[in-house]
This record gives C-alpha cells, structure tokens and sequence, in this order.
C-alpha cells in the first residue's frame, strides 16, 4: 500500500509507517509542497497512491470526482504527530481492506 501523506500532516510520520505501508510518501519528498490539491490528485491517480490527509478539500474532490485515487480522510483536528502515527498503524486492517476494495473510495478515520 502506497501512501501519499498531505502537507498539512508532518513528514516524519513516515519512517513511524513504512514498514506497514512501504513505498509511501509525503509530498514534500516528491517536491510536491504547495501544490494545487488538483494535481496531488493527479499524481496519486496516476502513481497508485492513496491521499491521506485532514483538508476537507480532498473530501469533496473524492465525493466529487470518486477514485482512483482513493482517499483517508482523518478528522482528528489538531493532534499531535504520534496520535496520527498511531491512528495509521492501529488501522492498519481497516486501510488494507479499504485499500482493496473495489467500492469504497474513501475512508474517515478519526
């Protein structure tokens, strides 16, 4: 499962995740920061990545638009870096069989 983490989460969640969701990313690492939500929407579409991010931004785009990409949508509000580590891993379940399912397009984790 491939992850692609939004700015508005920290980049050091991700060496906290990889080895449950290898190959995943944030879009700072990807030269993606300050990007219009159009084209990370883009890039994930195209790169196989799941969006996981709290903009509610996403959230429409995804009911608009549907998948790919799928997106994680936390509604956690302001939290701390290691309350968004362990949402993702605790979940880890949950988002592989979101990640395979042939229907859901996104999940809300909180």
């Amino acid at each position: 499962m491939k992850l692609l983490l939004d700015e508005n989460l920290s980049d050091r969640i991700i060496h906290k995740i990889i080895d449950l969701y290898p190959d995943s990313h944030h879009v700072k690492t990807l030269s993606l920061l300050n990007t219009d939500d159009s084209l990370i929407w883009e890039f994930a579409k195209f790169n196989d990545f799941v969006i996981v991010s709290k903009d509610s931004d996403f959230h429409q785009r995804s009911l608009l638009y549907g998948y790919p990409p799928k997106f994680i949508y936390l509604r956690i509000g302001n939290n701390p870096t290691s309350k968004i580590v362990e949402i993702l891993r605790d979940n880890f379940s949950i988002i592989r069989e979101f990640y395979n399912s042939e229907t859901e397009s996104i999940l809300i984790l909180s």
